[in-house]
């Protein structure tokens, strides 16, 4: 892409209205835009990085036996009295048709999967299987201070799994732990698996936390693995770990998934259920498993940052390389560089390695100062820094550096494909 192209500009003052680091840096470099309080626009780059971020995860679920399917957004005011919720769901967005009927904003989609799922079981031969979707979501929160981290609309991935016992839910629920903690891993977060509240569902369900110096959540946790959320635990910082007896820590840290064993919570309502090998009626047994993706995204800029902007990890970033031209005002030199650099473009856009190209941010603009487009390049956050200027093409050479890195190379044109590597 082109970076003259690019309809959005960066801003050299971070928005005063945000307290979180990664809402600073993110509208700061143009990848969102705040509408309103928990109400976000992602624009050309930042849409970018939440495709990487929805690749990842739909790869991981549908290596689950995942199906993807979308469900309606707007749902009926009777599917959510009969579990209780049209009362109980205090973020619950209500609204009205011109008919009179009573409608949600869909925060969450247990109601309608169980509906949807009544069509298709009749026997035990039926089960298990796994449906999940990437749909907008709305709650009305009340706290919603930290930017893409806590917003009234976002975007999040939800997969129900549907079984025939507990034990098989057991199965597929442990799985899906070792399965969740490689796609944060695959998004540049390491992330622990932290006992919480399972509310009515079970003794605990399980969240996947970040530490973070910002987050809202606290957690005591053990280098054994033990983990807990603060909210349900009997516990206090250097008290012995549960699990191996060593002094417990307590951190701040960013959820950025849950998964609950619902059980028959949801299936008994709406009499979901099959009949087993000897015709005997059973309640389906029901997990859930939810990722909020503007969460991940946020969480990334709030853990891979310096004092001068972003560092994306290479799974997510919007492009692989961002390719500077620094102009020289006229002359061949000016010339010389511009050539080089669209040569280096073009040939790094359509080089075709293992089938694919890079994908390449040109910074092809006349009238920005070799100052501002580093700085900017800095905020940005992009894996790999090419620069092309006078100095360079003087020795037949362009310059390479890592985003994290201070150290910057002295490379041949031709030597690009040895240094950048996926």
């Amino acid at each position: 892409m082109l970076q003259s192209d690019l309809f959005t500009k960066t801003l050299k003052e971070a928005p005063k209205d945000e307290q979180a680091i990664s809402a600073q840096l993110l509208q700061r470099a143009g990848f969102v835009d705040k509408l309103m309080a928990g109400v976000y626009s992602f624009l050309p780059l930042g849409l970018r990085v939440l495709k990487k971020i929805e690749n990842i995860i739909r790869e991981e679920m549908n290596g689950a036996g995942g199906q993807e399917i979308l469900l309606p957004v707007l749902q009926p005011k009777e599917i959510w009295q009969r579990t209780g919720r049209w009362q109980d769901f205090d973020a619950l967005y209500k609204l009205k048709g011109r008919d009179g009927k009573e409608m949600a904003l869909g925060p969450t989609h247990e109601e309608v999967v169980v509906n949807l799922a009544k069509n298709f079981i009749d026997s035990y031969k039926d089960l298990p299987f796994y449906l999940y979707q990437i749909q907008t979501k709305f709650r009305d929160e009340f706290r919603v201070k930290s930017g893409l981290l806590r917003n009234r609309e976002f975007l999040m991935k939800d997969l129900y799994s549907f079984h025939v016992s507990q034990e098989d839910l057991d199965k597929f629920y442990e799985n899906m732990k070792k399965i969740y903690q490689r796609l944060f891993k695959r998004c540049g977060l390491e992330s622990l698996i932290v006992e919480a509240s399972g509310g009515t569902f079970s003794k605990y369900s399980h969240e996947f936390q970040v530490l973070s110096e910002t987050g809202e959540d606290l957690i005591f946790h053990c280098s054994c693995g033990f983990a807990r959320n603060k909210e349900i635990a009997d516990l206090k910082e250097g008290d012995p770990c549960p699990e191996c007896g060593k002094k417990i820590k307590l951190s701040q840290s960013i959820e950025v998934g849950n998964i609950f064993k619902l059980g028959n919570k949801y299936s008994e309502p709406f009499d979901l259920s099959y009949k087993d090998e000897k015709g005997e009626k059973k309640l389906v047994i029901m997990g859930c498993y939810g990722i909020g993706l503007g969460r991940i995204m946020g969480a990334i800029a709030e853990i891979h940052h310096d004092k001068n902007g972003i560092i994306w990890p290479e799974s997510v970033s919007p492009f692989d390389a961002h390719l500077i031209s620094i102009l020289p005002k006229d002359g061949k030199s000016k010339n010389k560089v511009e050539e080089i650099s669209k040569k280096l473009y073009y040939t790094l856009f359509k080089k075709e390695r293992d089938g694919a190209g890079y994908e390449v941010l040109y910074d092809n603009r006349a009238d920005v100062s070799a100052g501002e487009k580093l700085v900017e390049a800095d905020l940005l956050g992009i894996p790999w820094r090419i620069v092309v200027s006078e100095k360079t093409v003087a020795s037949g050479k362009i310059e390479i550096k890592r985003r994290e890195q201070k150290t910057v190379k002295l490379i041949k044109p031709s030597e690009v494909y040895k240094i950048i590597k996926f």
